[in-house]
């Protein structure tokens, strides 16, 4: 749900980040090791898209220390080299996948949501049911009682993370930190307007409960 991409070509990294948020994720971007660590320290990621090759702190060493410190985050290494060695390198190393450059977009977003479901707290199903609430996190589809839900990725992303809750409640700021990146401001109200959004979509009865003093709850 939320992914850090840490690669030092500017370029490349913006391409990459515009491509993810298109496919429905939190994206914050780093260009060098150093800050990559800081950012970690700072927000816990679902999948790291770490380019090896990094400067101040290489990419090596920043997979070394996530891994040491017993992070949830999954990392997906990116690099130039293709060759055995070094993806077997990269891989004893702690990465959870490896993708050469140049690489198929589809490929790299498809790789994401697979490590972002082996990061959750507990293996997730493709399918995610509640109700008669029903999404296919691979298809990026939902549907409510067979009727189809026209949803914007930041949209499906709050109805994921509250299907995923099961039952339970999420408070606004689990919210705001899993789907939002770096730059949402805490003290507006993102979270309030894109669940009021959700439900008027949704139709009535309205599935979303607000737990007074707690978040929100399907």
């Amino acid at each position: 749900m939320r992914v850090l991409v840490a690669e030092d070509e500017v370029v490349l990294a913006g391409l990459v980040a515009t491509g993810l948020r298109r496919a429905g994720f939190a994206v914050d971007t780093v260009h060098r090791g150093d800050d990559a660590l800081e950012r970690l320290a700072l927000h816990p990621y679902d999948v790291l898209v770490l380019d090896r090759d990094l400067p101040r702190v290489h990419g090596d060493e920043v997979a070394r220390r996530l891994v040491a410190g017993g992070s949830a985050t999954r990392i997906l290494m990116l690099t130039a080299a293709t060759a055995t060695d070094d993806r077997v390198t990269g891989l004893d190393l702690g990465a959870d996948d490896y993708l050469g450059k140049p690489f198929e977009f589809p490929e790299l977003v498809s790789r994401v949501r697979a490590l972002r479901r082996r990061s959750a707290r507990a293996p997730l199903p493709p399918l995610l049911r509640r109700g008669g609430l029903v999404m296919d996190t691979v298809r990026r589809t939902a549907c409510r009682d067979g009727r189809p839900l026209d949803l914007t990725p930041k949209e499906f992303s709050v109805l994921q993370i509250l299907l995923e809750a099961d039952g339970a409640a999420v408070s606004a700021e689990e919210l705001l930190e899993r789907a939002w990146d770096e730059h949402a401001d805490p003290f507006t109200g993102a979270v309030r307007v894109c669940v009021s959004k959700l439900r008027a979509k949704l139709g009535d009865p309205s599935p979303i409960r607000t737990v007074q003093g707690v978040g929100y709850q399907l």
